[in-house]
């Protein structure tokens, strides 16, 4: 997922070890190549960063490129900085409170030239995971597993190969998860139905499920208190 939103980090924090599905068909114009932050409202109150792919009908994860025909990073961290940080009239000179404190970590980012789609979302992930006050979390790539099998058998075989007994899915998997063979293989499936935590944002109205920058630009060192006030009751026990 490309700069992802609150939740997602959530997750991270209640894993003790967090499998990047690399391996898995990759989904046009979905969140594993886009996010969504918040702009001044004569804007359209919310704009998309999207990053450019070279498309190759049916390839995984691990194989999309990243179109460098566009200097798209330019583009994003310029983006970012219009939305997040000094302005001129007519929106005010106020950047968003913590701005200064973090940009430095996006510029070191985009300004590294990126190849794989996966690997920048990773880098991003773990970048913005160190910024976290939470326990420790091992991450690894499904990829390196090498389990030859699709949907829910694929999950249930990754997570007997790292040992797990419990799994965490977000929601949205209700529709095509397989709940009785967790059963059959004794592992517990829990659903993660984060409650998204309001907080002061530039630009009028509260949006939520916007990329986690606008909340680390907002809230600075208080993101980890925020993430698991969305936390509270999140995980619903299924099987």
């Amino acid at each position: 997922m490309y700069l992802p939103w609150l939740g997602y980090f959530g997750m991270i924090d209640q894993a003790d070890v967090f499998v990047f599905y690399d391996d898995v068909q990759f989904s046009r114009d979905s969140w594993q190549q886009r996010n969504r932050i918040k702009v001044p409202e004569a804007s359209g109150q919310t704009e998309w960063l999207k990053v450019p792919v070279i498309e190759d009908f049916g390839q995984d994860i691990r194989s999309v490129r990243i179109d460098q025909a566009r200097d798209w990073q330019q583009e994003h961290l310029s983006t970012i900085k219009s939305a997040y940080g000094p302005k001129s009239v007519p929106y005010g000179s106020a950047s968003a409170p913590y701005f200064d404190d973090y940009i430095h970590l996006l510029n070191d980012i985009y300004n590294e030239d990126w190849k794989s789609l996966r690997d920048l979302n990773i880098h991003l992930i773990k970048k913005l995971y160190e910024e976290l006050s939470i326990d420790d979390v091992e991450f690894c790539l499904s990829s390196d597993f090498d389990i030859d099998s699709s949907g829910t058998d694929k999950l249930i075989k990754t997570l007997q190969h790292i040992n797990a007994d419990e799994y965490i899915s977000g929601p949205g998997a209700k529709d095509y998860l397989n709940v009785n063979q967790f059963v059959e293989n004794g592992i517990s499936l829990y659903w993660h139905e984060f409650d998204h935590p309001r907080y002061n944002q530039l630009y009028g109205d509260f949006v939520s499920h916007l990329s986690i920058i606008d909340a680390l630009f907002n809230v600075g060192d208080e993101l980890t208190s925020l993430i698991r006030t969305g936390e509270e009751n999140a995980l619903l026990q299924e099987a």
